[in-house]
């Protein structure tokens, strides 16, 4: 799949630093489309990629883009300031959060879902494109950051963070 799709603009970030596109990456990245209204996007997929960002943060980009792809569309003075809540004084997030207010980005990167991941390597080749929270996923999602990190796979249960 090619990069030259649609990348969130600095002003669709709504909360952290603006992520330049894949392409631009010097090292690995996730970035994992959501919804606060899916409820394996809020208590499964959100808790994972901060466990992930704890372990390998400084190794990996990450980012979570907020899609109305598959959800209500709702106008940006509706989403925005319960999302900018969310990340900053709920979830606490420690990586940048963009708005996908039509859902561009989702159907260009041919999301399934929410959530849904997208690996990429460094300069922007699309490595995986992984759909769903549950325990499979996340197991995939887990070894190859491990790998890009240079890790033993783990035999250990994944575990949210607390």
């Amino acid at each position: 799949m090619s990069t030259d799709f649609p990348w969130p603009e600095p002003g669709d970030f709504v909360h952290g630093s603006p992520l330049p596109p894949p392409t631009e990456w010097s090292r690995p990245g996730l970035v994992m489309t959501f919804n606060l209204e899916c409820p394996g996007c809020v208590s499964r997929g959100i808790p994972f990629l901060k466990r992930l960002h704890a372990e390998h943060g400084e190794e990996v980009n990450l980012l979570a883009v907020h899609t109305s792809s598959g959800h209500r569309r709702l106008p940006r003075e509706d989403v925005e300031p319960t999302l900018v809540k969310f990340a900053r004084d709920f979830a606490r997030l420690p990586f940048p959060v963009a708005l996908d207010l039509e859902g561009t980005f989702a159907r260009a990167w041919q999301t399934e879902g929410t959530p849904h991941w997208l690996a990429f390597a460094p300069g922007g080749e699309l490595l995986r494109s992984v759909y769903g929270s549950q325990d499979n996923a996340q197991t995939r999602l887990d070894y190859l950051l491990r790998e890009w990190a240079g890790q033993p796979a783990s035999s250990e249960p994944l575990s949210s963070p607390s």
